[in-house]
């Protein structure tokens, strides 16, 4: 099931996504990797929607991302006596450590955390932003606030601390426990929620090893200060658009989310831009205009992924969306616009011989009738180096492993296809030829690029380049290995 298209597309499991016939439609609609929210749903669903996919896995004979997103730490202010309370403009209003039921001029905020790292004239957000306070007194157990923006108040709403790094960490102890229970699933991905620093990466890392690759959700201002650290320490990338858009001038989060998109191909590792992409798509059949532009733009900025969450796992359309998506990136990719836009964006890396192979297999695919680059690779390594090269023609990567060849389907262009180890060249170039045309890439004399490591089965090796046909007896006539 070839994809006529390189973005790729993730589409949130739920209510609405949550059984065989469902999950199926989805993928062959455009979904190329699956998320698992931690936030909702017992390990008990979690792990029926897991094996789910792996079994469309296997009816299909292609391989599947999945991607569990553990749902971090929650600041949340306590109860009320009555349910609620209405803030005016310019009155005073306290948090605090006291567990009684709060009213028009007070209310637990049960983190300590917030208190020991407040500062006079600290904001404060609460319901996503709708109501605004200024700290303007503050102790170990208190903060006073001045309400800018008043409105309702209610039981167990989320608070967002964005002017201040908080000392909490990015695991909490259902993270820990949801993150073991993943693992133990085996699953492709962690999605890794409230990073604020590298140092929450690398904690989480202790943890996961190799079992997985790490994707940091960007989505506090500490996150995007401290941007290229938590890159160099994470495996991928998530750009939450949402809580940005909480924590920040709704403004700035487009230039912010173009310059991630761009240092994370720089670094040759995924992207994926969330949120709110197709919100309307929950309830109505068709999007706005609005959202088919903001898809359409993320594409254009070369993000390797754009993601579907309600719209998918507790919406009314949930394969119309994935077809949306997969239609809309269709469109952009195929307007010479995008070409010359994504082209333009390209950063030269040639610190080694692999980056300098990679960008000379792009260069070749340009200037000759080339119908795709087929690279073998272990870890991954090269093929995610030959995505960043964002070349015009399909690129197959071939792998042994079947972990490496899921990750693989969250990155720009890739189609993974496995194989047997190989010890020598000229049959890497054989299982080359074999997947191209088994894919309906070429046939006969085309044209195929074959990047590998010499010698075989040591990841980040590769230093070879053979442009070769599609045509097992032609490669075999070729001169001696």
């Amino acid at each position: 099931m070839r994809r006529l298209r390189n973005l790729k597309i993730v589409a949130t499991l739920g209510p609405s996504s949550n059984d065989y016939p469902t999950i199926r439609a989805l993928f062959e609609a455009g979904a190329d990797v699956f998320r698992l929210n931690m936030s909702h749903g017992s390990h008990e669903e979690i792990a029926q929607r897991h094996a789910t996919i792996r079994q469309i896995e296997a009816d299909t004979g292609r391989p599947i991302a999945i991607l569990a997103d553990l749902q971090g730490p929650k600041l949340r202010c306590g109860q009320f006596a009555n349910g609620a309370a209405e803030l005016e403009d310019g009155q005073i209003f306290r948090f605090d450590l006291d567990p009684t039921p709060g009213e028009a001029h007070r209310v637990q905020l049960p983190h300590k955390e917030i208190f020991d790292a407040l500062e006079p004239g600290a904001t404060l957000l609460v319901n996503d932003g709708k109501l605004r306070l200024k700290v303007k007194d503050h102790g170990p157990d208190f903060a006073d606030c001045e309400v800018i923006v008043g409105g309702t108040i209610s039981n167990r709403k989320g608070v967002n601390v964005p002017d201040v790094v908080l000392p909490l960490a990015a695991l909490s102890e259902k993270d820990r426990d949801d993150l073991h229970f993943a693992l133990d699933l085996g699953v492709d991905w962690v999605a890794l929620s409230f990073v604020q620093r590298p140092e929450d990466v690398i904690e989480a890392r202790e943890i996961v090893g190799t079992r997985a690759a790490i994707l940091s959700k960007i989505e506090k201002p500490a996150a995007v200060k401290a941007f290229d650290a938590i890159l160099a320490v994470s495996d991928g990338i998530m750009v939450a658009r949402g809580d940005l858009g909480v924590e920040l001038p709704v403004q700035s989060v487009p230039p912010i989310q173009k310059r991630l998109v761009r240092s994370c191909r720089a670094a040759a590792k995924p992207v994926i831009v969330a949120t709110q992409m197709l919100e309307s798509m929950i309830e109505s059949p068709m999007p706005t205009r609005a959202e088919v532009s903001d898809v359409a733009s993320a594409i254009y900025e070369g993000a390797d992924a754009v993601m579907l969450s309600a719209e998918s796992a507790a919406g009314r359309y949930p394969v119309e969306a994935v077809t949306m998506m997969d239609n809309v990136a269709v469109e952009v990719e195929s307007d010479p616009t995008y070409r010359s836009v994504i082209e333009a964006s390209r950063q030269a890396e040639r610190s080694t011989v692999a980056d300098g192979i990679v960008s000379a297999a792009r260069e070749i695919a340009e200037t000759t009738d080339i119908k795709a680059i087929c690279c073998f690779t272990e870890s991954g390594t090269t093929a995610l180096k030959t995505s960043r090269e964002r070349p015009r023609v399909p690129i197959l990567a071939l792998t042994p492993f079947p972990a490496t060849g899921r990750r693989l389907c969250l990155s720009w262009g890739i189609n993974c296809y496995y194989n047997e180890k190989v010890e020598r060249f000229k049959m890497a170039v054989v299982s080359a030829a074999r997947a191209a045309r088994a894919g309906g890439y070429g046939e006969g004399e085309d044209k195929i690029i074959v990047i590998a490591g010499l010698p075989f089965n040591i990841p980040g090796s590769t230093n070879i380049l053979r442009v070769a046909p599609c045509e097992e007896r032609l490669i075999f006539n070729l001169e001696p290995e």
